[in-house]
């Protein structure tokens, strides 16, 4: 099944869902945001499915949000903002909360909220050659809806450098601090998708479900009840002028105001 910006392929008990907008670097907008939840949401009530594939086309995995959807969304007004912020959250909390096991496919770079995308994931692979960023702040924007899934990943000491640096960091250091499982080959990338998709079919479909559910019972997070106060975060962050400042610059290919000298790039 195609959508626009991605598509979905079924085999063997198991869903690829496959980011599909390469010329855009798989980067999501608000149509896109819709249309990924309605397909998540379908494939956790297909019971012919027993879990889920996140994969990408192109060189990249996922650039985050598109920029030139940000920029629209900083000149909406609050109610719109905050409608729009929440059909992200929504996405972040749908694949965070599917009933089946899901697994990250990493074949390429991930930014801001393609981060977050691979941090709502149960098991993430990463190719050798993918690299990772937490860029918000660079466009004076906060990574709020997010935040909570990233953090459960990787724990609030990693998150402070990461969040406020927005520094690249590559797999072998995503694997070091727990932001995904295993780093393989691009060449290997499949088959050791294919290997833990295996592991995961032998448990009982209820079970894993349930696993899934007392993971969350026992976590410390609350990133559930946390997700509608993380999309008032980033939508009022958004009406800033910091936050249009630093989304118009990146758009402009041009240093934000607050840098004043190359030694800050």
């Amino acid at each position: 099944m195609t959508y626009k910006g991605f598509r979905i392929e079924q085999k063997d008990k198991v869903a690829r869902l496959i980011l599909d907008r390469p010329e855009k670097h798989n980067a999501f907008d608000d149509a896109l945001i819709v249309d990924l939840t309605g397909a998540l949401e379908s494939l956790d009530r297909d019971v012919s499915v027993r879990a889920v594939v996140l994969a990408a086309e192109g060189p990249s995995f996922s650039a985050g949000g598109d920029l030139t959807w940000m920029q629209r969304a900083a000149k909406y007004d609050v109610a719109q903002n905050l409608v729009d912020a929440r059909a992200l959250a929504k996405l972040m909390s749908t694949l965070n909360e599917m009933n089946k096991p899901t697994v990250a496919a990493i074949q390429g770079p991930a930014y801001g909220g393609g981060c977050g995308l691979i941090a709502a994931c149960d098991i993430a692979i990463a190719a050798s050659e993918a690299i990772f960023a937490l860029t918000e702040v660079r466009l004076g924007l906060i990574p709020a809806v997010i935040g909570p899934y990233v953090i459960q990943a990787i724990g609030q000491r990693q998150a402070r450098r990461l969040f406020l640096t927005a520094e690249k960091f590559s797999a072998e250091e995503a694997l070091r601090i727990g932001f995904i499982h295993e780093v393989t080959t691009i060449d290997g990338l499949q088959n050791a998708v294919d290997k833990v998709i295996n592991f995961l079919l032998q448990g009982g479909p209820k079970a894993l479900g349930e696993a899934k559910k007392l993971i969350q019972e026992l976590s410390d997070s609350e990133s559930q009840s946390t997700s509608d106060a993380m999309a008032k975060k980033i939508a009022t962050m958004r009406q800033t002028s910091e936050g249009q400042e630093g989304i118009a610059a990146f758009l402009e290919k041009r240093k934000p105001a607050w840098i004043t000298d190359d030694k800050n790039k």
